[in-house]
């Protein structure tokens, strides 16, 4: 849908080289005008410029949150300019004028459901920008040649302008019998579901704003749990929905993409794994491992530790069994943090900041599993995922961008935090199983090998028998994690919810990043693998596209704090 965008003249912050032309031209008959566009057409680019943008916006606010790895020994050298150049590009260049174009002719024809839920997709990406970077273009962007460098916009302003586009989307969406758009990615043109969803948002906006006003935030989170129309149930899901398809175009996970044709993939962290496999103990030191565990990860080998020496970069040390090697500073966060490898039993990425080179690693690196990605679930069967795309959910997966299981989190975070109406423990419960619940529905992708039979000894079990989770299993982690939270005090006890939001979000790097900042928490967040990592990222860059062609626009620092981070959340 590239040919929209020379209708509305929308390039923030790229300067315009001035040139003697004649102007007086005849009208182009090939050009493409808004009275010659298809609506329905544009919906559907408008939603898959939103999910690249989604994209472009969660991945390196991941590393930073230790969801994925991060491949540089310090903070300063894991990002740069331009690390979030394609997000500016998606965000001004592609979507916003496409949504401007949509409202323009969806205003024309009534089309409420169309304009409604284009107002929500900006207004999500509108936050992430904020998010990521703080203070960006809004009130001046899409003047054309009147404003060729349009300034900042406060970052609040911004977000109370997020406020009312939701707001505008819900009086649009609540009752109208507007025609549907005929390709809805998200919710098949429900504009019930989408006005719950713009709720959500509202309720995102709100915790996620709390600590610089805790009062207002409270006020708006009971207001909106009371009206009872937020997102709680799974059919309410806002995610986006990928394909297996792998040719023209190529709309697989990018997860999938990574890891299961024929290249190594990035590495897992360690740390993220870990916190599946080994950060619960029980009452004989035993680790707990979460259910979740075979559907995120996929492991090659079923021994990490026990590799020829080669194939390992612990940067310490030669070997992850070599004790001399572990730091000492992860011992002053938690003495159980893992050092080069994740578990023993074949968990294997890297390090929170290990930039070493790249050792002949690829055939026992953990892979993404089955879910978000649609890789493989781990059945113990440790093979090689580089198949050209041929096994697992062949990535037919989504993106998590707001599910009903994080809402619960989010409400039990304000419950803990700023004394909202809510139960936190019942949401703390609710929020586990409806994220187990919805990490079990990707068994479907996979019955194949859920379904093969295993040759132990003389038994022959099936694989969903011996390694799919039961109600039981379920129903012991969650009174596991309940029993920690009854015993902890009010810090301990939001640790444990947000212990638990962490792992609900894989594969949601940005929630994960505002989380980390508002929180500090998981308070045994794994340091950098050098001591000396430098600052913590609390925003990112202005993207060098911006800021080089800007003349209004300076770049900022790593440690400048979003409008909503107040900075009492200790972070490293």
């Amino acid at each position: 849908m590239k040919n929209f965008h020379h209708l509305i003249l929308l390039i923030a912050g790229l300067s315009i080289m001035a040139c003697d032309t004649n102007l007086d031209l005849q009208e182009n008959p090939n050009a493409v005008t808004p009275d010659k566009t298809d609506i329905n057409d544009l919906y559907n680019n408008i939603q898959l410029e939103f999910g690249s943008t989604y994209l472009n916006a969660e991945f390196a606010a991941g590393q930073m949150s230790r969801m994925y790895h991060m491949g540089s020994f310090t903070y300063e050298s894991a990002v740069s300019p331009n690390t979030l150049n394609n997000l500016w590009f998606d965000a001004y260049a592609d979507l916003f004028p496409d949504i401007a174009l949509l409202n323009t002719l969806a205003e024309e024809k009534g089309l409420d459901i169309h304009a409604g839920s284009a107002k929500i997709m900006k207004a999500y990406v509108l936050m992430a920008m904020v998010d990521n970077m703080g203070d960006v273009p809004l009130f001046e962007i899409g003047q054309g040649t009147d404003i060729i460098s349009p300034k900042s916009t406060p970052a609040a302003e911004i977000y109370a302008n997020v406020d009312q586009l939701l707001t505008e989307a819900i009086t649009l969406l609540e009752g109208t019998n507007s025609a549907r758009p005929t390709i809805d990615n998200f919710y098949n043109g429900d504009p019930a579901k989408w006005a719950t969803l713009a709720k959500t948002l509202q309720l995102r906006a709100a915790v996620t704003t709390r600590l610089i006003n805790p009062s207002e935030a409270a006020t708006t989170i009971n207001a909106l749990v009371a009206a009872g129309d937020l997102m709680d149930t799974e059919a309410e899901d806002f995610a986006v929905k990928l394909s297996a398809n792998r040719n023209n175009p190529d709309s697989r996970h990018w997860m999938y993409r990574n890891h299961y044709e024929t290249a190594d993939g990035q590495y897992l962290s360690n740390y993220y794994m870990w916190m599946l496999r080994a950060d619960k103990m029980d009452t004989n030191g035993f680790p707990i491992a979460d259910p979740r565990i075979r559907y995120y990860f996929y492991r090659k080998v079923d021994d990490s530790n026990n590799q020829d020496p080669t194939v390992y970069s612990c940067h310490f040390s030669t070997l992850p069994t070599n004790p001399d090697g572990r730091p000492a500073h992860f011992d002053l966060v938690d003495e159980r943090l893992p050092y080069c490898t994740a578990f023993p039993d074949g968990y294997y990425g890297r390090d929170h900041g290990n930039g070493t080179g790249t050792p002949p690693d690829g055939p026992i690196r953990t892979s993404f599993g089955l879910y978000p990605g649609g890789g493989q679930f781990d059945d113990n069967s440790f093979t090689d995922t580089r198949r050209s795309g041929t096994t697992g959910g062949k990535g037919e997966g989504i993106y998590p961008i707001m599910l009903a299981s994080f809402v619960d989190f989010l409400r039990a975070e304000a419950a803990i935090t700023i004394g909202t109406n809510d139960d936190a423990r019942a949401l703390l419960e609710s929020g586990i199983r409806k994220s187990i619940t919805k990490v079990k529905s990707f068994e479907s992708k996979v019955q194949a090998t859920l379904d093969r039979r295993l040759y132990i000894r003389s038994d022959e079990p099936l694989v969903r028998e011996l390694f799919v989770p039961t109600e039981e299993d379920i129903d012991d982690y969650v009174n596991y994690v309940l029993a920690k939270y009854d015993a902890g005090n009010a810090d301990e006890k939001l640790d444990v919810v947000m212990k638990e939001y962490y792992i609900a979000l894989w594969g949601n790097g940005l929630e994960a990043y505002n989380m980390y900042r508002r929180t500090g928490k998981p308070a045994n967040m794994a340091p950098t693998l050098e001591p000396a990592g430098g600052n913590f990222v609390r925003s990112f860059f202005l993207p060098s596209v911006h800021v080089n062609r800007n003349g209004n626009v300076s770049q900022k620092e790593l440690t400048d704090l979003v409008f909503w981070d107040d900075g009492s959340a200790e972070v490293y």
